[in-house]
Order: structure tokens, then sequence, then C-alpha cells
């Protein structure tokens, strides 16, 4: 799948999967460019159709300004759009890191943050596991 690359002010409303709308993976910074991975998508869609709730994205595509502002790592998958830092109410980050487990076996990063309460999933081809 293919990284993209969207408008918010022209892509903004426009539907990327059933649960999933291009200004959702905006940057907090209030820039119109919004890259997506295809694959995050999905990866995103797969979460929320197991818990049959919102996967609220509390972080997705960042600027390179952006990202270091908010202490973003040097190479953060963020600044490419192949990464979300997001939340499921009520499922425990555990929870919700487990079943990004099962969806990336082998491949792609997965961050827990309980002390935030947020997952960092993100679709890189190696496979990548921390706690924050």
């Amino acid at each position: 799948m293919a990284i993209k690359q969207y408008s918010l002010a022209k892509d903004g409303s426009r539907r990327l999967a059933p649960g999933f709308k291009v200004r959702e993976f905006r940057c907090r910074d209030g820039s119109d460019v919004v890259m997506i991975d295809e694959s995050l998508v999905v990866l995103l869609q797969a979460i929320r159709e197991h818990f049959g709730k919102a996967v609220v994205i509390t972080s997705g595509y960042r600027t390179a300004a952006h990202n270091k502002s908010v202490g973003g790592a040097a190479y953060s998958q963020h600044l490419y759009g192949r990464a979300a830092d997001i939340r499921v109410q009520g499922i425990p980050v555990e929870q919700l890191a487990a079943y990004a487990e099962t969806c990336l076996p082998g491949t792609g990063g997965i961050g827990r943050y309980p002390a935030k309460g947020f997952v960092h999933v993100d679709v890189r081809k190696a496979k990548s596991r921390w706690a924050g």
C-alpha cells in the first residue's frame, strides 16, 4: 500500500474507511498537508471492528516542526504518515496493545503508554516494541 498526501481544507471530510476521515489524521499544528499510509488506515479499521468502538487518534501525521515541539523521535513514523497514537474508550492500554500485536505479528511498531492512556501503532516494515 502507499502513502498518500491530502489537503485538510479540501479532503478533511473524505472518508478513508468506514470509521475514519482524513481530518482525524491531521497534524495538530494546523498545517494543511496530511500524509497517511493506507496500511495504517486498514490497521485502525481492524482495531475499530474488533472492539466495536471508535478509535480516537490523539496524534497522527506530524510535520517535522510539530514532531520536534512535542519531543517526538528524530525519525518518528508520524513524520511519514505511518503512525497513530490511539485510545479506545473503556479498553485498557494493555488490551489494546495486545490486539494490535495480533494484527502486526513480526512487523510494525507498538508502543505502550499506560500512564498517558494511549497506544502508539505504526506500519513500519521492521518490528519494534517499547513502553513509554
